[in-house]
């Protein structure tokens, strides 16, 4: 028992250092934390007791007691209350933590006290945590996989969502955001008469004449609904002034941005004073995105894609434009666990053939700075290795200009078919070492198979380098190989290409879409081999939930989880055949966790005990229907 209770213990560190948490076992070097474990015996002898690991993070008391045994996690009282017997303290975590925890919250200054009880290994466990106030009254708090939430960075934000139960700053801000994009959207019908298609490129044009206003060649004050020099005509000046300053490059395609920016000359219910605003729209739009979205967008330096949040709420008003088109754009916590997944580093080129709004360009930007080591890397990150297509005129103007306001990264975006070039000039031309993609979604057919999501992933993989790390994500389907011309590009991708492991993800991921999504990862242009394993992943728990008045938004949970995830796709951890399946493929499996998955959890002994009961029960009440022969030896000897 002792062997498995250091092994325990050992596992619980890992976990602690993993997550950068400096807490000390057996004991505090912090006085009065010491003083007061001098009287913690669980015997309730007043001598001395330590838990497995206590410490301080910030100004909260963090007090962790372990168990091998999965089945010594938890004993209630008969009121189904926390035993605090002291047998039950001895014998079991949780009730060992929260007696630690309500000693120190009687014996020391801390107010904020977080009791974890942990029983089990790093494959089947329980971790809980519990929330024990300076009175010493107790909050039970959702188990964890990880100390994430609790690390310096976090641990706040856990005690505002979990404990308070209320609102962060970022949830206020989200709000605030989309409540400033539904109302833009109304005003942007309302007072400039524009289609749905038009409304990102005023929003992308007005940003960049605001980064004019820097450098003296752009006022607000200057769009006075002139007839002659009109607003629209100002604001398009200083939009071309912008993309000349940037340095975008060669001049056809800085041509064929601007083209799109002709509405902004083109369109004269825009440049005419509106009597209810007493100003002409576009001023008012201007006055409107400088006051609340265009310094989140100049300053914010986290791969938060804000544009094409506005796109996304924009096309959520379109009725269903966005899906006629095949546009889902990508959520930014998948853009962020793209770059995790495939662990991008300063030195790798990335490619996204289908840009969109530049979502994954922008979160590859961001994680690659913040590994940068020098001013020169990062110049080179944002000229030289972020290359994008965006067949879509508008989506193109749209991807470039959310790439200048977040600091470049522009040079390498084209606008062209990425299904028309030659993979193989690619892998040459580009280098791509990552490749990452949200392809167009249901527009791919018998009589154009070419536009199937598994053939844009074929594609994309064939203009990779040798070795490249590849994901996408794409409707579950597409793993299922539906029609006979999926089927084969499957076979046909595994001649040529490595399967590393799919990942389910929630229903929900893009929410009022209506698509089931799962992230298949790859290795670009090595064949897969029959005897490699590959991860099969059901993250459809996530951590994020539909708040319908927001849409898909993070709960505390969602860092965890994500660690999670992380932890068993880089195998520091085992998990359950419940989560991760790992096996051989078949080219004509569907590459999906629910196809792979088979119970492999050693049943309790309270699940154990109730199924022996209900089949002593059943044979019971057999016996008294006479029907006992149901129960004899079926290989006795006929004579």
């Amino acid at each position: 028992m002792a062997k498995k209770e250091v092994k325990t213990d050992f596992w619980v560190y890992e976990l602690l250092k993993e997550a950068e948490l400096e807490l000390e076992p057996q004991g505090s070097s912090i006085k009065e934390i010491n003083e007061a474990l001098k009287t913690a015996s669980k015997n309730k002898s007043g001598n001395v007791g330590f838990p497995e690991f206590v410490g301080v993070v910030k100004d909260f008391l963090i007090v962790i007691e372990d168990k091998a045994d999965v089945n010594k996690h938890i004993k209630l009282n008969e009121n189904k209350s926390i035993s605090f017997e002291v047998k039950d303290i001895k014998d079991y975590a949780v009730n060992g933590a929260i007696f630690y925890g309500k000693h120190l919250a009687k014996n020391t200054n801390y107010k904020k006290i977080i009791a974890f009880g942990i029983s089990g290994d790093e494959k089947r466990h329980k971790i809980s945590p519990y929330f024990i106030n300076e009175k010493g009254m107790i909050k039970q708090l959702k188990d964890v996989e990880s100390f994430i939430s609790f690390n310096e960075k976090n641990i706040e934000e856990y005690y505002i969502r979990e404990i308070l139960e209320e609102p962060t700053n970022s949830d206020k801000e989200l709000k605030e955001i989309l409540k400033e994009a539904s109302e833009l959207h109304e005003d942007l019908r309302n007072y400039g008469n524009l289609k749905d298609i038009d409304k990102p490129l005023i929003v992308s044009g007005i940003l960049l004449a605001l980064r004019e206003a820097e450098y003296g060649n752009f006022s607000i004050d200057e769009l006075t609904g002139d007839d002659i020099n009109t607003d629209g005509e100002k604001i398009y000046k200083a939009i071309e002034s912008n993309l000349k300053r940037v340095k975008v490059s060669p001049e056809v395609k800085r041509d064929k941005i601007l083209s799109q920016f002709e509405i902004f000359r083109n369109t004269s219910k825009l440049n005419e004073i509106n009597s209810t605003l007493n100003k002409t729209p576009l001023r008012y739009f201007t006055e409107f995105l400088d006051n609340n979205i265009y310094k989140n967008i100049r300053y914010n330096k986290t791969s938060e894609d804000y544009l094409g949040r506005f796109y996304g709420e924009f096309m959520s008003y379109s009725g269903g434009d966005g899906q006629t088109l095949g546009i889902v754009l990508t959520p930014k916590h998948i853009t962020d666990l793209f770059c995790e997944l495939v662990d991008i580093q300063t030195d790798d080129v990335v490619l996204d053939p289908c840009s969109g709004t530049g979502g994954f360009l922008i979160a590859s930007m961001h994680h690659m700075l913040i590994k940068a080591k020098n001013e020169r890397t990062k110049k080179n990150i944002k000229q030289k290795q972020l290359h994008g297509f965006e067949i879509q005129p508008y989506m193109f103007t749209i991807a470039t200009t959310n790439m200048i306001l977040r600091g470049d990264g522009k040079s390498n975006l084209i606008n062209e078919d990425f299904l028309k070039q030659n993979p193989y000039d690619l892998q040459v031309d580009i280098g791509a070492t990552v490749g990452m993609m949200n392809p167009p979604y249901s527009q791919g057919s018998k009589k154009n198979p070419n536009l199937y999501e598994i053939a844009f992933t074929e594609h994309l993989l064939d203009s990779l380098s040798e070795g490249a790390r590849c994901a996408v994500i794409v409707p579950q389907s597409s793993m299922t190989g539906k029609t006979k011309e999926e089927k084969a590009i499957k076979e046909n991708i595994l001649k040529k290409h490595t399967l590393e492991g799919v990942i389910t993800l929630n229903k929900d991921t893009f929410y009022g879409i209506g698509v089931i999504p799962c992230i298949a990862i790859f290795r670009a242009n090595e064949p897969h081999d029959k005897e490699k394993e590959v991860k099969f992943i059901d993250f459809r728990d996530d951590g994020y939930k539909v708040n319908k008045h927001i849409g898909l938004v993070e709960t505390e949970a969602a860092k965890d989880k994500r660690q999670h995830l992380l932890d068993v796709w880089f195998d520091r951890i085992e998990e359950t055949t419940k989560f991760c399946v790992k096996t051989t493929i078949e080219a004509d499996d569907e590459w999906l966790h629910s196809f792979y998955y088979f119970n492999d959890e050693i049943p309790s002994e309270e699940d154990f005990e109730k199924t022996i009961g209900d089949y002593l029960t059943f044979e019971f009440s057999m016996i008294m229907q006479n029907r006992e022969y149901l129960f004899e030896d079926g290989d006795e000897d006929v004579e």
